[in-house]
């Protein structure tokens, strides 16, 4: 019974400067019944089918193809399976229960006897990965929430950086020095493009995931390296966020966005195919990139969101729109969409920063229904050459505390395309006086992309998912008078921890607190370390003023 059976299994407890965790795999050839003994809880388990007919394009040729989990406690679960060159066929799973888990597949053409009607058993154990996506498991949304969360509750503060290109030009050297870097950073999240874009027409292959437009066809092997891609990222124990979908309807090289040109159908296929391939592994889905999701567009991506993640499906979805676009209205009443994401672009002018401060993520927040509210896209450093770290600082703090803190991303003007050489220039986007930017190796060290590490460490000090906005607790908003100067509050509801940034030197005057209730420290954003706070009562309210120049955060808890 099993003489066709081949078993990769590797459960070894990780080394952290190894970091690497191989999926469990299984190859089929046609066996009808049979029993694997064990894989890891959250782990990527891999079933390998040998299809006994051969047909010319499976991605329209066969309709579906997915097996049911039923789990230890009777939950049933289905994954779809894809096409990955040749005849072979996968599924890809992460069991996220203990326990003996059984599985059977369907095939839309039930005459394929490698496909259809394969069934099995495995013992789902304890995973001995010290990495927390393998020790908490997957990212999830639970209704009500305004963060995400891990699969066994814990609450998940999203701090991704924006490496568009990383995951399609790096060399394994490079990749491999950059995961390390961000987790040493206390990054958590990694974003990328997964198929060719208007930033990069073809992968360090030459390459494309794709090709066609009213009827494609892919290119299995550019997804295998994509897989590799994105084990890595998980091996370091971040998440991927891959974007399926790139979208920006304007600008050069638009016509090689897929999420533009491609019709919904092809546009549903891919991703589709995408989810599949990849839901193995620990995801956040980012289904469009920089597109137009309202007016003339939404229907648009309403069914595309429906097509693809309509049913149940693993990771959790955000759309990345445009800049200083809100969908958040628009999209209220979309099951399928966890995050709403915003854009608020690259600029510091008064209409953005306002926007950011007083715009409708601020203003509506608590009028939607509850989900994480997220800026994917503040202003990258370099970006013009006129963005600085301060710029980052500013547009990552005010957009945290815009809203119920969530989450945040950071970017480079040499990280996301990849710059990998000095002098290269960025495709099909401008290149002021014809320079190209620093380098990704140059970009990660940037002043900004440490910080935003300070501010990921210091955010999760603090009980920061219970926290919301609190405008109220300011006497005068000195962001009526001078736009730039503007405070941002978040406190818990019974305020034993308000957090308060103020992007200059000057007073804050708070009211409805009692100085003696609370002990008090500045937290320098620029070079990470606390200093100590003196708070004092004039006329009824409460002042403080940071100790130098520069933007400071004040922290009071309560005694």
């Amino acid at each position: 019974m099993f003489s066709n059976l081949k078993v990769l299994k590797h459960r070894s407890r990780l080394l952290p400067d190894l970091c690497y965790f191989l999926p469990v795999i299984l190859v089929l050839s046609g066996i009808p019944d049979f029993t694997f003994a064990q894989t890891p809880q959250f782990a990527k388990w891999e079933l390998n089918f040998e299809s006994s007919i051969t047909y010319e394009n499976p991605l329209y040729d066969l309709k579906e193809f997915y097996a049911v989990f039923t789990s230890p406690t009777g939950l049933e679960q289905k994954v779809r399976g894809f096409w990955d060159g040749s005849d072979q066929f996968r599924i890809r799973f992460a069991p996220d229960e203990l326990g003996e888990w059984t599985w059977v597949t369907f095939c839309s053409d039930e005459d394929n006897q490698g496909l259809h009607d394969q069934r099995g058993s495995f013992l789902c154990e304890p995973n001995d990965n010290y990495l927390t996506i393998y020790q908490r498991g997957g990212i999830v949304r639970s209704k009500g929430d305004y963060f995400l969360r891990h699969a066994d509750g814990t609450p998940f503060f999203y701090v991704a950086c924006t490496a568009w290109n990383g995951a399609l030009k790096t060399t394994e050297e490079e990749w491999e020095k950059y995961l390390s870097h961000r987790v040493e950073n206390n990054y958590n999240v990694i974003q990328f493009v997964t198929t060719q874009w208007r930033g990069c027409e073809k992968d360090s292959h030459g390459e494309v995931a794709f090709t066609g437009s009213g009827r494609i066809e892919l290119n299995p092997a550019f997804f295998q390296r994509m897989d590799h891609k994105i084990d890595r990222i998980n091996a370091h124990g971040l998440v991927a966020a891959p974007v399926l979908l790139w979208a920006l309807p304007r600008g050069d090289g638009r016509h090689l966005s897929p999420g533009y040109y491609l019709p919904e159908e092809e546009a549903i296929l891919l991703a589709k195919y995408m989810v599949a391939r990849f839901g193995g592994n620990q995801v956040i889905w980012i289904l469009g990139g920089d597109g137009g999701y309202v007016k003339e567009n939404e229907q648009r991506w309403k069914n595309i969101g429906r097509g693809v993640f309509g049913e149940p499906h693993p990771g959790v979805v955000a759309q990345h729109p445009h800049g200083s676009s809100w969908i958040g209205e628009d999209y209220e009443d979309e099951a399928w969409l966890d995050i709403i994401g915003y854009q608020s672009s690259h600029n510091k002018s008064e209409w953005v920063i306002n926007w950011i401060n007083k715009g409708p993520m601020a203003t509506t927040w608590d009028k939607l229904p509850p989900k994480p509210i997220m800026n994917l896209e503040p202003n990258y450093e370099e970006i013009f050459f006129k963005f600085t770290d301060e710029d980052v600082r500013n547009a990552s703090y005010w957009s945290i505390f815009a809203t119920p803190p969530s989450g945040i991303t950071y970017g480079a003007n040499g990280i996301w395309p990849w710059i990998q050489e000095e002098g290269e220039l960025i495709e099909n986007h401008g290149n002021p006086g014809d320079k190209g930017p620093s380098t990704w190796e140059q970009s990660i060290d940037f002043p900004g992309s440490l910080q935003i590490g300070y501010l990921s460490a210091l955010i999760q000090q603090f009980d920061w998912w219970k926290m919301k906005p609190r405008p109220d607790l300011l006497v005068e908003q000195p962001g009526d008078d001078t736009y730039n100067s503007f405070v941002s509050v978040v406190s818990d509801d019974h305020m034993h921890e308000i957090l308060i940034y103020t992007p200059v030197q000057q007073e804050i005057k708070l009211r409805s607190i009692a100085k003696d209730d609370y002990t008090t420290q500045w937290f320098d954003p620029v070079n990470n370390v606390f200093q100590e706070a003196t708070l004092h009562v004039s006329d009824n309210t409460v002042t403080a003023t940071p100790p130098n120049e520069g933007d400071f955060l004040l922290i009071l808890q309560k005694t």
